[in-house]
């Protein structure tokens, strides 16, 4: 999704592994699962399948407080057995395994009794809560992709079976459709350039997975691949909710009701073009309101921590923050380089919590040193790390002033403080500094509107600025001139960053 070499994904920020299984336990189908699970007991039968009977679908509902004329309890009471039985909640004995006299008589019928697992729901740690939700979304997320009751009923053949070829459906198809879905969402929950954490539209979703990148004005056709696509979401999201995976605002149904097909494809995708058309964009250009009328998902900490989960068991890397806490100074650096600032800071602080103050400064100065590529926006994270230390890490500090590298960063740290008897910089540190800044800032930002004015302000306040700076003896000098070159708003100096580059690139070969 990203170039190296930054994380393939943003790192994401989880609540602690304690308040994610009390979100856990309070999900509604979960918590119907563990309902179920402890009613079940010798008066309970099942089928080969392990499915609840028929004639204990009613009782099951009123276990779990429906209303017995609620048509709509029994079908959650299926879904709920379901997922207390994949998750181990239950244990099932199938009819071939009930031996005679077992079960008043009902030889076609297999028992269930509360499973071991079950104890873990009171008595467990974090962890395997965790673990027993996770298999419960696993189970959801497998008959989300299966087709809704009209499709199957639309395939069934003359026989009364259905017609796979006519239902044009594909499980492994399906699972990784969905599965791309919650990645996409993934991506833009985590993304401090994209939705962050307010409510995703559900036509971005849609054409997301539809519309090529590099596709211009979408044709009639794809159109209404979006607005199939924006269906089979509602449907999906609507089975996701219950179990604290998403918060999720349906498609208005009157919406439907009022344009036909190809009104709804064009008016859903021109709602999320307005909103973003791909991952990354940003969703408040649109109306509101307008917006809202097409579908809102928003994946809820558990939904982001049970979709990494996913993704990790996948090989994908999926940083989070708090994960270097362990880790040493190289190891944080290297690895905050690449995450967006916020982040960033928020990884550094939990680093630094843990650590006495001097000994942490000192480890920090040491990882920030180095001439590859990446040293530069190293030194930029290690700044950013001291910037709230004290006066307890002014020994650390001064004891780099010499340091070609990072001398200039101490006189910096100390000059903010109000230091005295800080040493003035030579002028080989100045441009050596100003080089690795600018560096430092393509690096983590690229050509954004601040850097230009930056680059006007460091040549506004050194005469000759160019004549000298190309003969720094830094890796990225060359670079950062060319990209002078490109974004200084000042033509003549812009032309004279580029003859500096020019020189500059000589002088290394």
């Amino acid at each position: 999704m990203s170039a190296e070499p930054h994380p393939t994904l943003p790192p994401v920020r989880l609540p602690s592994d304690a308040e994610l299984a009390r979100d856990a336990l309070v999900a509604p189908l979960f918590a119907r699962a563990v309902r179920l699970a402890r009613w079940a007991g010798p008066h309970t039968r099942v089928d080969a399948g392990g499915e609840l009977a028929a004639a204990q679908l009613p009782e099951a509902a009123a276990a779990l407080g429906f209303d017995p004329a609620d048509e709509e309890g029994p079908v959650l009471a299926s879904q709920a057995w379901r997922v207390a039985v994949d998750t181990g909640l239950v244990d099932v004995a199938d009819p071939d395994d009930v031996e005679d006299g077992d079960g008043d008589g009902d030889e076609e019928s297999g028992t269930a009794v509360p499973g071991e697992d079950l104890a873990l729901v009171t008595g467990g740690a974090p962890g395997e809560v965790l673990g027993l939700w996770l298999a419960a979304l696993d189970t959801v997320l497998a008959d989300a992709a299966v087709p809704d009751l009209d499709d199957l009923v639309d395939a069934l053949d003359a026989g009364g079976e259905i017609d796979f070829d006519r239902l044009d459906w594909n499980p492994s198809r399906e699972a990784d459709f969905l599965d791309g879905v919650l990645a996409n969402l993934y991506l833009l929950t985590v993304s401090e350039h994209g939705a962050s954490d307010g409510p995703i539209p559900l036509p971005v979703l849609a054409a997301s997975m539809v519309i090529p990148e590099d596709m211009g004005e979408p044709t009639d056709a794809v159109l209404e691949q979006v607005s199939d696509a924006m269906m089979r979401l509602d449907d999906q999201f609507r089975q996701l909710e219950p179990i604290g995976l998403v918060e999720f605002r349906p498609v208005d149904e009157a919406l439907m009701a009022e344009a036909d097909d190809e009104e709804f494809a064009a008016a859903g995708s021109s709602a999320g073009s307005s909103a973003g058309s791909a991952p990354g964009s940003d969703a408040g250009e649109a109306d509101d309101e307008d917006v809202s009328r097409y579908g809102l998902v928003r994946l809820t900490p558990l939904g982001l921590y049970g979709i990494r989960a996913r993704m990790l068991e996948a090989g994908v890397t999926v940083p989070a923050v708090g994960e270097l806490a362990d880790k040493g100074a190289d190891a944080l650096l290297d690895a905050v380089s690449g995450y967006p600032e916020g982040a960033a800071q928020a990884e550094i602080e939990q680093w630094l919590a843990g650590r006495e103050l001097p000994d942490a400064v000192a480890e920090l100065l040491a990882a920030a040193r180095g001439a590859d590529e990446g040293g530069p926006l190293r030194r930029l994270r290690c700044q950013q790390a001291l910037a709230p230390a004290g006066p307890e890490a002014e020994q650390a500090v001064r004891a780099v002033l010499d340091d070609p590298e990072l001398g200039g960063l101490a006189r910096v740290w100390l000059s903010e403080r109000g230091v005295a008897d800080v040493p003035a910089p030579d002028g080989t540190m100045v441009f050596w500094l100003t080089v690795d800044t600018i560096a430092a800032q393509l690096a983590a930002d690229g050509d954004t509107e601040e850097l230009p004015l930056l680059m006007r302000s460091l040549t506004e306040h050194h005469a000759g600025f160019f004549d000298q700076v190309w003969r720094v003896d830094h890796p990225a000098t060359a670079y950062v001139l060319e990209a002078m070159g490109r974004m200084h708003p000042d033509k003549k100096a812009a032309k004279e960053a580029r003859k500096a580059a020019f020189k500059a690139r000589s002088r290394q070969t």
